[in-house]
């Protein structure tokens, strides 16, 4: 037997997401940022991800909790956890997808920053 799943595009300001799976327990999913691009600077109160870079180059801003702050590249082949109340930030250097899987609570976003004005 054979099980299908649907495929959800969500359209971004910075690309798109492709929600492929999604339970009581996991979501799994596809981002790509378009270069040039970014997501806010947010972070998840009950979400727990973890991103793995298909293609592309990325900066990614990190704060810890006493308040000191991150900057590092991710490269294709490269994987980050984003720990629950990590402040964060992914930016596009060149076309970038990445492959996260995470908690199922997806819209568990508190945005601090964006640059298209969503809170």
């Amino acid at each position: 037997m054979k099980a299908t799943l649907k495929i959800e595009r969500v359209e971004k300001p910075w690309g798109y997401e492709l929600i492929w799976a999604k339970t009581e327990k996991y979501a799994a999913k596809i981002l790509h940022l378009e270069k040039g691009k970014r997501l806010s600077y947010q972070y998840h109160q009950k979400k727990d991800e973890a991103m793995f870079v298909i293609a592309g180059k990325l900066l990614v801003e990190l704060e810890g909790e006493g308040g000191g702050k991150t900057v590092s590249h991710l490269n294709s082949g490269e994987c980050l956890h984003i720990p629950i109340l990590t402040r964060h930030r992914l930016t596009a250097i060149e076309d970038s997808d990445i492959f996260e899987v995470s908690t199922p609570e997806l819209d568990d976003v508190v945005r601090l920053e964006d640059d298209h004005g969503r809170v």
